[in-house]
């Protein structure tokens, strides 16, 4: 691997390897880190994208036919959570937030999974040992600790793994991803900063809480930074590539500040109508991320209608499964809410299940 040489984010200069219309960008400090991606992994990094997206639409398409209770879209977003996702090691670890699913399925996350706690049967999605990956974090910017106490226990044990932690911008004016940032440079733990702008914390434009680059806060704490073009997925590997690479040598953390779009509302509760300008949308699927692979394929002479029917294929298949493993589910006992709340049970725990038991009795009987 060649030097982990991490520039420096204050001018707020984004770093681009494919330009917006599918032109490769020449970058003489992060080419060197993609130059084994092969016209293979070309292909199936745009096959990744196509399928998340559609995982998503389909995944909205059951919220609003009420199979779902809520869905948070990431649509837009697909080359910053490809692009790193699939960078990972296996024993690396994973913290994200709720919009993490694109980087759930680089991890083999089951397609049901995705969809359990969105449906309401259960309190965590999978078993975040099974995948690598911690169970989806609604608290705003909590997984940013959790995944330095991991990777200060992967620096003790003595392992070069190395976590990573997703968030948004709207995260970034919480106290623990700051409290977070001080505790990962002050013992150089192994873990990666990942942000992920896409411009709004839920109808707020990033501009209200940021007067400079979000990535240039992190030098501040005494960490490198970078700022890339999210919607790039061969930038997204780069910088990802860079920060692992720093964090196996003993170098510390890393943040990076993807910047992206958020394409669909913040959550299927929401209504980005009322708060987005029309322009600026359609200046953002300008730079649609899967347009832009679709274009750089093109030019290269990769996309066949042999690869276009089989990514289709692909995603017609997963989003059945999607679909087929939502309406499976059962609904959960009614007293298994109380399952697993602590690694061991409690005498007031215990008198709370005894208490909620004996109120759903009432309801026996027509009583």
């Amino acid at each position: 691997m060649p030097k982990h040489d991490v520039s420096s984010a204050d001018d707020g200069e984004l770093v681009q390897l494919l330009s917006p219309t599918g032109e490769r960008v020449a970058n003489a400090g992060y080419d060197e880190w993609v130059e084994d991606v092969d016209d293979d992994q070309l292909k199936s990094l745009y096959e990744d994208m196509v399928v998340v997206r559609r995982i998503d639409t389909e995944a909205t398409a059951l919220q609003r036919q009420g199979e779902l209770g809520l869905w948070p879209p990431l649509i837009g977003q697909e080359a910053a959570q490809i692009g790193s996702g699939r960078t990972l090691r296996e024993d690396d670890f994973v913290f994200g937030s709720y919009r993490e699913n694109g980087v759930a399925y680089c991890r083999g996350v089951d397609y049901t999974d995705l969809l359990r706690v969105w449906r309401g049967n259960s309190h965590a999605g999978w078993n975040p040992y099974d995948i690598n990956m911690a169970p989806s974090q609604v608290i705003i910017g909590a997984q940013t600790l959790h995944a330095t106490g991991y990777a200060l226990g992967c620096q003790q044990d003595g392992v070069d793994t190395v976590a990573i932690t997703y968030f948004g911008d709207g995260a970034t004016s919480q106290g623990d991803p700051n409290e977070a940032m001080v505790f990962a440079a002050s013992f150089q733990a192994p873990v990666i900063f990942f942000c992920q702008n896409n411009q709004w914390a839920i109808s707020e434009p990033v501009g209200l809480q940021a007067r400079a680059p979000i990535a240039s806060r992190a030098p501040g704490f005494g960490i490198p930074s970078m700022r890339i073009d999210g919607n790039d997925v061969l930038a997204v590997m780069a910088a990802t590539r860079i920060a692992l690479d720093r964090a196996r040598s003993g170098n510390g953390p890393t943040y990076i500040e993807a910047v992206t779009y958020r394409m669909g509302p913040h959550t299927t509760s929401d209504d980005p109508s009322r708060y987005v300008d029309v322009l600026e949308r359609e200046d953002w699927q300008a730079k649609d991320p899967v347009r832009r692979m679709e274009a750089y394929l093109q030019s290269r002479n990769l996309l066949t209608d042999e690869l276009t029917n089989q990514v289709k294929a692909k995603a017609d298949a997963v989003a059945k499964k999607l679909r087929d493993g939502c309406l499976a589910l059962e609904e959960p006992e009614a007293l298994s809410v109380f399952d697993n709340v602590y690694s061991k049970p409690t005498s007031w725990l215990e008198r709370q299940k005894d208490q909620y038991a004996q109120y759903l009795q009432s309801f026996e009987g027509g009583h």
